[in-house]
């Protein structure tokens, strides 16, 4: 099989686990000069100076295309560019872990995914993966597909903690032929989340750039312009259900940036219920009286982020056919929306 990297829904290539991580960082117009060691030891995440002054001995570090030595000093708005070195992965191995398959057909899977599996294998992730899942699951049909690849068939991905419809290719045509779909943004791509508050006006559309937040790489963040830092993201979004103090929203992706709709609702002010990293499972005082114990006992009865994919409209890659597949909210999005909707009932407003 040819080496054919995953497709995410932005149309750009995944970064094979297998080879080196590259990192890119520009130093700020304000920045305070400082050697380059220490700068890197306390911009990237558990980095030891002893490893950032090893990478730049081994010309891993480059500053403005050039290698540098572990005793220069940052500019404003140098430009850095540091390769890591990671060790080699174990080889897939395929696991009978039950996954909710709700369409198939010779050339691919749609999959209902539960919230909380990871989509595929990464560093602290080998096993328990839908990847291992997938493997089981086509077993002998799978002799095309490279077992030591960590993705077998999957073309685009989802969030650990997001639910929802994610395709799965069973050959490498199917796999190339649905690669381009999402890269060419044929591919339609519908969520659901509930959110806090009440977006104004109800309908709308959210453009940003977004890129990597500067001070944690783990997040997105939503800059003022398109460029090095951040890439252009949409979304549409419509209030479905307006539950005074959230709202029930559908969500149209036309790009797919990392955590593009959790970024744009932080953006808008209105966070994913249960999203710890973009603040949607702060502790928030609502205007009736125990609504401290209401919202504690909401976030436990949610602790993820409230976002499932819930429609995917596509062409079958080899008969062009074209697909919808709905999934309908899991079952722990829908008892938070009846707890709402109860406590709603019974609150005077």
């Amino acid at each position: 099989m040819q080496n054919q990297q995953p497709i995410n829904e932005s149309g750009l290539q995944d970064i094979n686990p297998l080879e080196p991580k590259k990192l890119t960082l520009q130093v700020s117009r304000v920045q305070i000069p400082m050697r380059i060691d220490q700068y890197l030891t306390r911009q990237v995440e558990n980095a030891t100076r002893n490893k950032v002054q090893e990478a730049i001995e081994e010309g891993r570090v480059l500053v403005n295309e050039k290698t540098v030595k572990s005793n220069y000093r940052i500019k404003s708005c140098d430009l850095i560019e540091m390769t890591f070195l990671r060790p080699p992965a174990p080889e897939l191995a395929a696991e009978d872990i039950p996954i909710e398959i709700i369409y198939e057909d010779q050339d691919l899977m749609v999959i209902n995914k539960k919230p909380g599996m990871v989509v595929h294998p990464a560093f602290g992730n080998w096993t328990g993966t839908m990847a291992n899942a997938i493997l089981h699951h086509i077993g002998k049909d799978a002799e095309e597909l490279d077992k030591s690849e960590l993705r077998p068939g999957i073309v685009h991905r989802l969030d650990k903690n997001t639910s929802g419809l994610i395709i799965a290719a069973k050959n490498p045509v199917a796999l190339h032929r649905l690669a381009r779909q999402f890269a060419e943004r044929k591919v339609i791509k519908i969520y659901k989340a509930i959110v806090w508050g009440v977006p104004e006006p109800p309908s709308g559309t959210i453009r940003t750039n977004i890129g990597r937040s500067k001070k944690d790489r783990k997040v997105m963040a939503n800059f003022p312009f398109e460029g090095l830092l951040g890439k252009t993201a949409i979304t549409d979004y419509t209030v479905t259900e307006n539950l005074h103090w959230f709202s029930l929203l559908s969500l149209t992706l036309h790009t797919g940036r990392t955590h593009q709709i959790r970024a744009h609702m932080q953006h808008l002010g209105h966070q994913i219920l249960g999203d710890e990293t973009y603040g949607g499972a702060v502790m928030r005082t609502l205007p009736f009286s125990k609504s401290e114990s209401f919202v504690k006992n909401l976030l436990e009865l949610l602790p993820r982020q409230a976002l499932h994919a819930e429609t995917l409209s596509f062409h079958q890659p080899m008969s062009h056919e074209p697909l919808t597949f709905t999934a309908p909210l899991p079952e722990d999005m829908q008892l938070a929306l009846e707890k709402i909707r109860v406590t709603l009932s019974h609150t005077s407003l």
